[in-house]
């Protein structure tokens, strides 16, 4: 128990703390991270009262149950803070069990020599106790898989390796933010619903209303079925009769007071018939025209998507601001199942104004080492983290790529070195050839044994890739390029678009697209047209290439895939 020299505990984070440990601003408590992280382990903050709050990672009794030891951590960094409460202060009972949410006032104490922890926390008084059952808690605190974390959204935050992803993730995004704002990108918000397919593969979720306005039409026209054909024609005759009644009352001169009256009757059986016509026009299902579904009837009166890039729509920025970016959630209906596919994921696509391939190059690889370098100086606890759990060589991994230039070669260049491999022995799954799509095996050759080090492969063929890259002078290559990185391969991709108007109207219809969609895209290329380029950065491949996790479904915190989107 607290003696009577205790502050009261709404007075305690305002009138003991000082300068050297830092109260969250927006809560009358200590993030753990202020106290653990410190170089010297929180030890010079010995003798001060703080309030924290966090959930319990183990609790254990002891003594004969006269004090507990809580492991307790608030997601604020990787390491815990050991709290000790004696039976006097709480019911211990529900305390120890993992999962608990605390929030204790108390003294920070050095720990006994010997001990691991630097400092610890004499709780003086409870404040609040969110208990947890247990028998039924899903997240033990036994080691879980990444498998059956994925089974239990809700609750994966809570553990080890999914916090230390989501303080990553969060300082790739501020990472991102800040490399662009630095060199003077404009940050712009493209549409998630679109109506144009930028990469022409088809694999988009289609966004309409027909089949919920369909359903709700069937179950109205259930309740109130439509009027019968002899309701119509009865109502047609009512408004015959009416119109007769009014010519005659005209034509004898009746009195205005009578005519008024007969000319709402006539106005009331045409209102009638004609809601009645309505209704009779009515039927079930999704409405067509000649044959196909008749999107005019749907919400945006045309076909509407989720998009699979912003970069065509944020193109449109580039070529009146210059140097743009757009960063937000895109969208593949692909059935694939692998490590490195889902169905929602986000994207960093910037876009700039006169500039060409190298360039864009340029861009591309200083973005990369500016990341890398950041997870180094902001991150190094949750990569330390990751290097004893997951892969131990993901921090040496991102000193190279931080400190090293990248390796450029040609995509010709780069089939050559593979079927030079080949003839050294290498064995590939997939045949290595001219005019092929490198395959992530190709890649992580060339990264991983070849050049040991990023490698920036461009001047693709036309033939497999997007409508919007530069046809170069040989008219059989794009200036589009890849960056490639060990682990993951592919990480970016981008390109020099073209900014020919007949070339680019040529490439759509070889591509089998319509112009239609596609007509204010080439407006860009009619008027004021100019030299520009621009890439996509997948950002959870990011996550997976800095922490070694095998499953891009581990890096995003609701992944969607076929057949699940939880949540």
């Amino acid at each position: 128990m607290a003696d009577n020299t205790t502050p009261p505990a709404d007075q305690l984070a305002a009138t003991t703390l000082n300068d050297t440990v830092q109260r969250h601003p927006f809560s009358d408590r200590v993030p753990i991270r202020e106290i653990v992280s410190r170089p010297d382990g929180g030890s010079g903050l010995a003798g001060q009262r703080v309030r924290v709050g966090g959930w319990v990672k183990t609790g254990r009794e002891q003594g004969k149950g006269t004090f507990a030891f809580l492991e307790l951590n608030d997601g604020s960094c990787p390491a815990n803070l050991q709290v000790i409460v004696d039976a006097a202060v709480a019911d211990l009972g529900p305390l120890v069990q993992t999962g608990t949410c605390v929030s204790v006032d108390g003294l920070l104490k050095m720990p006994p020599e010997g001990t691991k922890q630097k400092i610890e926390l004499r709780v003086e008084q409870v404040l609040h106790v969110g208990t947890v059952d247990p028998s039924t808690y899903p997240i033990p605190k036994t080691k879980l898989t990444l498998e059956f974390l994925r089974d239990r959204i809700h609750f994966r935050p809570r553990t080890n390796t999914i916090s230390a992803v989501a303080r990553i993730r969060n300082a790739l995004a501020y990472a991102t933010h800040t490399f662009f704002q630095k060199y003077g990108f404009l940050y712009v918000q493209t549409p998630i619903i679109t109506t144009s397919d930028c990469e022409g593969a088809g694999e988009m979720f289609q966004i309409t209303t027909l089949i919920n306005d369909s359903e709700k039409l069937e179950k109205e026209l259930i309740k109130n079925p439509p009027p019968s054909e002899a309701d119509v024609e009865a109502a047609k005759v009512l408004v015959k009769e009416q119109g007769e009644v009014v010519a005659q009352l005209k034509a004898a001169k009746a009195s205005k007071g009578d005519i008024t009256a007969s000319v709402a009757e006539l106005t009331k059986a045409k209102e009638n018939y004609s809601k009645l016509e309505e209704r009779a026009k009515l039927k079930p299902g999704i409405p067509q025209k000649d044959g196909k579904i008749d999107y005019s009837q749907d919400f945006f009166s045309r076909q509407a998507f989720l998009t699979v890039s912003g970069q065509l729509q944020v193109e449109t920025y580039a070529c009146a601001v210059r140097s743009v970016y757009t960063f937000g959630p895109t969208f593949r209906a692909e059935h694939s199942h692998t490590s490195r596919h889902l169905a929602e994921f986000w994207m960093v696509e910037p876009e700039i104004a006169f500039a060409d391939l190298k360039d864009d190059m340029n861009c591309a690889e200083a973005y990369v080492k500016f990341m890398c370098q950041w997870l180094l100086d902001k991150c190094l606890d949750d990569m330390e983290f990751m290097a004893k759990s997951y892969d131990k060589t993901c921090i040496s991994r991102l000193r190279m790529v931080a400190s090293t230039p990248f390796e450029r070669v040609t995509y010709t260049e780069a089939v050559e070195l593979l079927q030079d491999a080949v003839k050294g022995g290498k064995n590939f799954e997939n045949k290595v050839e001219w005019g092929i799509d490198l395959a992530s095996e190709h890649e992580r050759y060339l990264t991983e044994v070849k050049f040991q080090k990023p490698v920036i492969v461009y001047n693709y063929p036309k033939g497999i890739k997007a409508f919007y890259m530069r046809l170069n002078d040989d008219s059989k290559t794009v200036a589009a390029m890849d960056v490639l990185v060990p682990k993951v391969g592919e990480l970016i991709g981008g390109s020099q678009r073209e900014e020919r108007y007949e070339n680019i109207k040529q490439r759509i219809l070889e591509m089998g697209l319509p112009l239609e969609p596609y007509e204010w895209y080439l407006d860009l290329r009619r008027y004021g047209t100019v030299k520009h380029s621009g890439f996509g950065l997948g950002f959870e491949r990011m996550i997976l290439f800095a922490t070694g996790i095998e499953n891009i479904r581990d890096v995003i915190p609701f992944p969607r895939y076929p057949g699940r989107a939880d949540l």
